[in-house]
């Protein structure tokens, strides 16, 4: 199977804290030691992907913040990742100048600019610290994978991406942002492949991990051509986690009560302390059941947590053995030392994968918990159903405003959510008389409404919204409810809460991809720009020359993402034996927070 692109992205950092060489395998030598300077940029990009063990095991002893307060260790060599930018760039000037270390390695997270360059250059002349600066490379690493096959652009810079690899056939829709991304990329690219000095598309990039023969697809699409998904109330583990809880770069922050006591009259609340976990791609409970409905979530923490509890009795034998608790170890004395023997060389194998279980239980009963508390306390199970059905045209049982005018149902954003569904998804919009109706309840339950301002502009100007986007057959299926405790002893009380089964359908964006991965013609796809960097000059045409079905494809919304739609592509992908497809996006974000995007530009 060929390498993801988080494999790719962890295996480019790791060769550059080798000083750009391959790292080598299983070798017993002592690694150099070293020190690692980023600027946010930087650690945004490295965090995801490498721990702080691992960093360890590469040499680096510290790694800081290139704007911090860093004392000189002039016998040791730095490795520097940072944005090639101005302030950068003078800082990095700065160290020469203190000769802070023993020589330099200069990454640059995207390209240098020749002036900037030039910059560093007088600098180390000036500070004769010329032999000191021992590399400059440019990384090509402006991006943050967050799985093997999502990826976001950093946050805090609108350049455009680089990819490593084959060169892309690129589509994307007429008249909106992302046209005018594809055409500066298509420009870009042509610009690398014309350039004999650029490596972008030679040497060991090339066809590394691609399909033979194969060019991938790369569809750019723009927000405006749904803007309902970011909006919806999801019912998966990790769309869950990102919508109800503090999820950023794979870290899940939550508030931990401190003493469960009543404080006393008067008295200040117990202070809450912030517990993080960090969500890996070695955590494999959280790889088989993130892109899971949350009821088979709370399901098989509890089985995991069952039967763990049956090996307990085990563990404190274990812990017995290696003489970890104080208990009375007479009997072990009258074993035969062979027997001992074998007992402690399984206790030392086995205590520490055992131990190591519990930990993943208690950190996704944890999650798991503070999810579904939300869950019970906002009916989101009531707004996801409801959604659904908006969303694919079914028939409603309970009327909208009934659930905008419950007290006991969601907060104010999650009523707003709702009605800026229905407003998107309707086929015609609600009259004058009705429209005041709505927005009297909303307003009433302590809307803001600024959002449907914008909403309602977008609708009467966007050409896209005469057509509503199809959100295919209602991909929910009730069960009814989950009446009682999961078992006797269960962490998660699911009474009340509807126990709902997707179904798969294809949001927007997936459906978009399939007609133009497979060739189809569609009506939706078939005016879709065709851009080819390949090509001795660019092309106005919508007409592809190729017409084999792609194997291999990357979607990038201009505008945003979420993990809705991601996971959309992961199980249409699962679907698709031998295809491959790459989620990325300008940022990620979920519906508070898009939402607050919407009432700001409501607000102009």
């Amino acid at each position: 199977m060929a390498a993801s692109v988080r494999e790719k992205q962890a295996a480019a950092l790791k060769r550059m804290l080798n000083f750009n060489t391959s790292p080598l395998k299983n070798t017993a030598a002592e690694p150099v030691w070293k020190v690692l300077i980023y600027d946010r940029f930087g650690q945004d990009i490295i965090s995801p992907l490498l721990a702080v063990k691992e960093l360890r095991d590469m040499g680096i002893t510290l790694h800081l913040l290139l704007h911090s307060d860093r004392d000189p260790i002039p016998d040791v060599p730095a490795i520097y990742f940072v944005m090639p930018t101005e302030e950068n760039i003078d800082r990095i000037c700065q160290d020469l100048r203190n000769q802070l270390y023993e020589s330099y390695y200069l990454n640059f997270i995207s390209a240098i600019s020749r002036s900037k360059l030039e910059d560093i250059a007088s600098a180390a002349l000036s500070a004769n610290a010329v032999t000191q600066v021992t590399k400059v490379f440019d990384q090509y690493l402006n991006f943050i994978t967050l799985e093997d096959d999502m990826f976001i652009l950093c946050n805090q810079n609108k350049e455009l991406i680089s990819y490593h690899g084959a060169v892309p056939i690129i589509r994307c829709p007429r008249g909106n942002a992302a046209e005018m991304v594809a055409v500066k990329l298509d420009k870009k690219l042509r610009e690398n492949l014309r350039d004999a000095r650029n490596s972008l598309f030679t040497g060991d990039n090339m066809g590394a991990g691609q399909f033979s023969f194969q060019r991938p697809l790369f569809v750019l699409a723009d927000r405006n051509l749904d803007l309902a998904t970011p909006l919806h109330h999801t019912w998966t583990y990790q769309a869950l986690i990102h919508d109800v809880l503090d999820f950023h770069l794979n870290r899940v922050s939550m508030d931990e009560s401190v003493g469960s006591e009543a404080s006393p009259s008067g008295a200040r609340p117990k202070k809450k302390n912030k517990k993080s976990y960090d969500l890996t791609a070695a955590d494999k409970f959280w790889q088989k059941h993130k892109g899971s409905p949350f009821p088979e979530v709370a399901e098989s923490v509890q089985e995991e947590l069952d039967t763990y509890r049956a090996q307990e009795d085990e563990v404190k034998r274990l812990k017995s053995i290696m003489g970890l608790e104080g208990e009375d170890e007479g009997p072990i004395s009258s074993i035969s030392m062979s027997d001992n023997t074998a007992k402690l060389t399984s206790a030392v194998s086995s205590l520490p994968e055992l131990l190591e279980k519990k930990r993943l239980i208690d950190l996704h009963t944890n999650v798991a918990t503070a999810v579904l508390d939300h869950i019970k306390s906002r009916k989101l199970d009531v707004y996801f159903e409801y959604e659904e059905k908006l969303m694919s045209k079914s028939t409603l049982e309970k009327s909208l405003l009934d659930i905008i005018s419950d007290p006991d149902a969601g907060t104010p954003e999650d009523k707003m959510r709702l009605f800026l569904i229905f407003y998107i998804t309707a086929l015609q919009p609600p009259s004058e008389t009705d429209l005041d109706q709505y927005k009297k309840a909303l307003l009433e339950t302590g809307c803001d409404l600024s959002s449907l301002n914008y909403i309602k502009q977008w609708k009467a100007f966007t050409k896209i919204a005469a057509t509503p986007s199809n959100y295919g057959n209602s991909g929910v299926k009730p069960m009814g409810l989950f009446s009682r405790v999961m078992n006797s002893g269960s962490q998660f009380v699911m009474e009340g809460v509807k126990h709902l089964v997707l179904k798969q359908h294809n949001l927007p964006v997936t459906r978009i991809l399939d007609n133009l991965m497979e060739m189809k013609s569609n009506p939706e796809t078939d005016d879709y720009r065709y851009f080819d960097p390949k090509m001795l000059r660019g092309s106005e045409s919508s007409t592809p020359r190729n017409k084999n079905p792609f194997q291999e494809a990357i979607v990038f919304v201009v505008g945003g993402g979420n993990y809705i739609e991601y996971q959309n592509l992961v199980d249409y992908t699962k679907a698709k034996p031998g295809k491959r497809v790459l989620y990325g996006c300008s940022e990620l974000f979920n519906a508070g927070q898009f939402i607050k995007q919407l009432s700001s530009l409501g607000q102009k």
